[in-house]
């Protein structure tokens, strides 16, 4: 794709949005960047593209952004339906997303991974067992890397592993993994898609530019996800939890793969069912790219997951503590639940959506002990679920921690897992995580551990 000397309109000015200013000017581009953010709020970035001589915009989208543009990039979180991306689309400018973009410059081989749920943790083990084999990889992507970052290096890697998000995926066209992963589709990102049956199509647009030459990995064991491969050039791989006539397969504790034993359940340190899915489907990218069984056995040992993704914090008198601020809806928290069979106390609670709690009644009863509310929603967390088990609330994380760590005792997991954003208390969830982390060892001090 020629740029060369060309207008490219970057809407957005995170961190996506500077490594792409710098892979368009590394092809000769003119990029020009348009924030709705005032130009306060986003001073890190303005400085990065002071330094770079780009020209900017802050504090809204002016008709000098689209002036003279070729082509427009939008940051992955932006909306469609904004002024600016409706008046490009009016005027026939041509709209494609980063990873689009870079990807037509990437010289790697490259194996794509999305899902509602899963997709962190599957990108990163993916990863993990590829170098563990010998593997040249980088990983990039909806995470802490975007994949422009990636190709604009000198030496690109042999492969990229791309955690790919729907948002990425509504403004492709030509993006064609070599090997391409759907792990699951739950109700999520509907204020964007509308409806389950258009999320499901953004993101089986995952293959749809996919040769023969390539592999489209599903999973059978979920209704929205498993029919995808029909009609596919590409050839198609399914996994499954409990069906033995699918390629790769777990039956009671033994991972096969095309009826072969190559690992144990056990082998991973991972707990849960979900993570029993991202295995499968780290096993069957790996059967594709015909992996040394012991080298991958090594890798699913020595992965222990996810920082803020049912992350084992530490374990005291019996006591076992898990962040999982990363779980920002309801699906995410049945998730966790599901992975214990220990009692839980939970800790749960944020900016819930309108979230409707009484979909986990059941569970809650049945897995949590005591129930530690915070946050915005924590009353109405705390009414919805006061019927299925013990609860109170807190105010702020380091009181949630005591309150958890005195109803506690040996045999029991003490789990964040808020089922809510984060942006009532913090910035992120990452800060919610960190803050959770040093509160249970500030606790655990002043019980003289």
């Amino acid at each position: 794709m020629d740029v060369s000397g060309q207008k490219v309109c970057i809407v957005g000015m995170g961190e996506t949005s500077l490594a792409l200013v710098k892979l368009l000017l590394q092809h000769g581009a003119q990029p020009f960047v348009t924030e709705f953010k005032p130009h306060e709020e986003v001073i890190h970035s303005t400085n990065e593209l002071d330094s770079l001589g780009v020209a900017y915009e802050c504090g809204g989208h002016s008709n000098t952004a689209l002036t003279n543009a070729k082509l427009i990039i939008p940051s992955p979180g932006v909306s469609p339906e904004i002024s600016v991306i409706q008046s490009a689309q009016n005027t026939g400018i041509p709209i494609m997303s980063e990873i689009e973009f870079a990807s037509r410059y990437c010289q790697s081989k490259i194996v794509a991974v999305t899902g509602t749920n899963g997709k962190t943790t599957t990108t990163e083990l993916i990863a993990h067992v590829m170098r563990t084999c010998g593997l040249d990889v980088g990983l990039c992507g909806n995470n802490e890397t975007p994949l422009s970052k990636v190709v604009a290096q000198k030496q690109q890697p042999e492969y990229v592993v791309i955690e790919v998000s729907s948002y990425q995926l509504d403004l492709v066209s030509s993006f064609a993994p070599n090997i391409g992963v759907v792990l699951n589709l739950t109700n999520d990102h509907l204020q964007r898609h509308k409806t389950m049956e258009n999320y499901a199509a953004t993101k089986a647009r995952l293959f749809a530019a996919q040769k023969d030459t390539d592999t489209a990995i599903l999973n059978a064991d979920d209704d929205w996800v498993k029919d995808m491969g029909a009609g596919l050039k590409s050839r198609v791989l399914k996994f499954s939890q409990c069906n033995p006539k699918e390629s790769v397969c777990c039956i009671e504790n033994d991972l096969l793969v095309e009826d072969v034993i190559v690992a144990q359940r056990s082998d991973s340190p991972l707990p849960g069912e979900h993570n029993t899915e991202n295995i499968l489907a780290t096993l069957a990218v790996m059967s594709v790219l015909d992996a040394d069984c012991s080298a991958m056995l090594d890798g699913l040992k020595s992965f222990s997951g996810v920082e803020h993704r049912i992350e084992h914090v530490v374990e005291y008198d019996g006591v076992v503590y898990y962040n999982d601020s990363k779980s920002t809806n309801l699906d995410s928290l049945k998730v966790a639940l599901e992975s214990f069979d220990d009692p839980i106390i939970l800790i749960a609670g944020g900016d819930g959506k309108g979230s409707d709690y009484s979909f986990l009644n059941t569970l809650i009863e049945q897995r949590v002990k005591h129930l530690v509310a915070i946050g915005t929603d924590a009353p109405i967390m705390m009414n919805s679920w006061g019927g299925c088990t013990k609860t109170s609330s807190a105010d702020s994380m380091l009181d949630a921690v005591r309150r958890a760590h005195s109803q506690a005792e040996a045999g029991d997991v003490i789990l964040l897992s808020p089922a809510c954003a984060s942006f009532d208390m913090y910035s992120n969830f990452e800060e919610r995580g960190q803050e959770y982390k040093a509160c249970v060892h500030t606790i655990l001090e002043e019980v003289g551990r």
